[in-house]
């Protein structure tokens, strides 16, 4: 936690203001970001490269409508541990399955909760089944099956 808030520390409000508004559009241009900010496009840069080093930015990613590709389940699965210890071991083995796209550590009912992207539900099946259950440390697991995506957003920092 004490590097996390060392971090902050080193970030003044320009730095904020750059990382919401290409959290809005990573695809602007640093001379139209420096427009809209008030400063050079070198400026601009000068922070993305201070931003990456200390990994407050870690990646540019495409945003894009899965279902329009072909991927039209989405599942939510809630990860039952043998013991809270097998985490990261866990972990490891989800992160091998192509189809689970996101995992978290948490509390509550569930030890872990992961996000499963697949085209059709007998990919899903697979996934659950063959895949998942046979992971050492998984417990149980249960699936919730998204019907819609509401909204996605990024956290608004100002």
């Amino acid at each position: 936690m004490e590097n996390r808030n060392s971090t902050i520390n080193l970030l003044d409000r320009l730095d904020i203001q750059i990382i919401q508004e290409m959290m809005n559009d990573a695809e602007i241009s640093y001379a139209e970001l420096g427009k809209k900010l008030f400063v050079s496009g070198g400026t601009i840069h000068v922070r993305i490269k201070k931003l990456e080093e200390l990994k407050v930015v870690t990646g540019k990613k495409l945003t894009i409508d899965l279902r329009a590709i072909g991927y039209d389940v989405i599942a939510f699965i809630g990860i039952y541990l043998e013991k809270s210890s097998m985490y990261d071991e866990v972990a490891k083995e989800l992160k091998k399955i192509p189809q689970v796209v996101r995992v978290n550590y948490t509390t509550g009912n569930y030890s872990m909760f992961a996000e499963i992207v697949c085209k059709d539900i007998y990919q899903l099946r697979f996934v659950l089944h063959d895949e998942l259950q046979k992971i050492r440390g998984i417990e149980r697991t249960e699936t919730l099956i998204s019907l819609e995506e509401s909204f996605n957003r990024s956290v608004a920092l100002l």
